[in-house]
């Protein structure tokens, strides 16, 4: 066996999250293992880490033990692509050393969370959360307070099987791209939901509800002040840096 690193892109929408699961196929990582099968492959892919459902990925990372047959790389990509629907496309796959973990090999993660003002269009609602109204220098401001190293147990879904909740957050910060509002987060992890959670006190900010001082406190453990969760669709897994 020659283990590889692939690299990958999904729409989430088309998906029930990127795992595997017993009740049915409609994964990401459940619609590659039967394109894999067709190919003779039946190790099994480990993943990066979970996207939920209608969460999208840019570069998300698996790696794979390939039979010593598949040596052609190139044409294996072309093959997978063939056999997957349009909704997954793998951008590579490379050679990596035998200990190579997608998930325990992972230094940092970088997701981006894309923001758009005013009303949906069914062009983009699966790819970007409308927001009626946003206070963008409010959110520039607050979205720095989630650097650095936090207790995030007051920012996590509850089923979250974790045991611990330190996190660390390298950067967070905002701009703006060709009338899209664009939130970016750089960690070594995060937990179930926390990005949507975070997103959620970032909006509630947005619009008077909660305050950069409220942000501090549920960050600090003191009091939680909000459980809202940014919608799924506006969340993109884009990077996983080795």
């Amino acid at each position: 066996m020659n283990r590889v690193k692939i690299t990958m892109s999904y729409n989430g929408s088309a998906f029930m999250g990127s795992q595997q699961q017993p009740t049915t196929t409609e994964t990401v990582i459940g619609t590659l293992i039967i394109a894999l099968r067709r190919l003779r492959i039946h190790t099994l892919p480990k993943g990066s880490g979970r996207t939920d459902r209608g969460v999208h990925a840019t570069h998300q990372v698996m790696h794979l033990d390939l039979p010593h047959y598949w040596t052609d790389l190139r044409r294996l990509v072309d093959m997978l692509n063939l056999q997957l629907p349009p909704s997954i496309r793998i951008r590579r796959i490379e050679f990596v050393e035998n200990d190579f973990h997608a998930r325990y090999s992972a230094r940092k993660r970088v997701y981006r969370y894309v923001m758009k003002e005013g009303r949906s269009n069914p062009f983009e609602d699966n790819f970007v959360s409308f927001i009626p109204s946003l206070n963008r220098e409010a959110i520039a401001d607050a979205i720095k307070c989630f650097e650095g190293t936090h207790n995030f147990e007051l920012f996590k879904k509850s089923g979250n099987d974790m045991e611990h909740f330190v996190r660390i957050i390298y950067r967070s910060y905002a701009y703006s791209h060709k009338g899209y509002f664009v939130l970016v987060f750089e960690g070594n992890g995060f937990l179930r939901s926390q990005i949507r959670l975070m997103v959620g006190f970032l909006l509630r900010i947005s619009a008077g509800k909660a305050t950069k001082e409220q942000l501090i406190e549920q960050l600090e453990g003191i009091k939680r002040h909000s459980t809202d969760i940014a919608p799924h669709n506006g969340l993109y897994l884009t990077h996983i840096k080795y």
